[in-house]
């Protein structure tokens, strides 16, 4: 008797009906429901190896959802993504930074160069004024 043990405990899927999860199980009924569908519905209008190949064409997706799986995500949130990257945000990204100590800072150090041009301007004046001043 052997016990599988995952490495990463996000791997455990839990197996409701031959091993397939509930996702799985509900998928493989649609596409297997959807064939149905299709053979019955088609059968009178079309002839037997063309209603067989839709069958196929549109039952394989259906079950194919069941079992997708990129980057953790399932068949629906890689749509979402999908749509949301290529279509929603697509466009020319241009970088442009802010930086957010200036913007914070701005006004104490406009208050600072305004300060250093007064003391600047009034240093120039003083200077003639302080030599006639009498230190007596």
């Amino acid at each position: 008797m052997e016990i599988r043990i995952n490495k990463e405990i996000k791997d455990y899927h839990e197996s409701l009906f031959m091993g397939l999860s509930m996702r799985q199980f509900m998928c493989s009924l649609g596409a297997v429901g959807a064939a149905v569908g299709i053979y019955f519905g088609l059968k009178g209008v079309l002839d037997k190896e063309t209603v067989s190949w839709l069958c196929i064409v549109c039952a394989a997706p259906l079950a194919a959802a069941g079992f997708f799986n990129y980057n953790g995500m399932n068949f629906e949130q890689f749509v979402v993504a999908y749509i949301y990257s290529e279509f929603l945000c697509s466009g020319v990204r241009t970088y442009k930074s802010e930086n957010y100590i200036y913007e914070a800072y701005k006004e104490v150090l406009k208050d600072v160069s305004v300060r250093k041009e007064k003391t600047k301007k009034g240093k120039k004046k003083n200077p003639e004024n302080s030599s006639a001043i009498n230190t007596d």
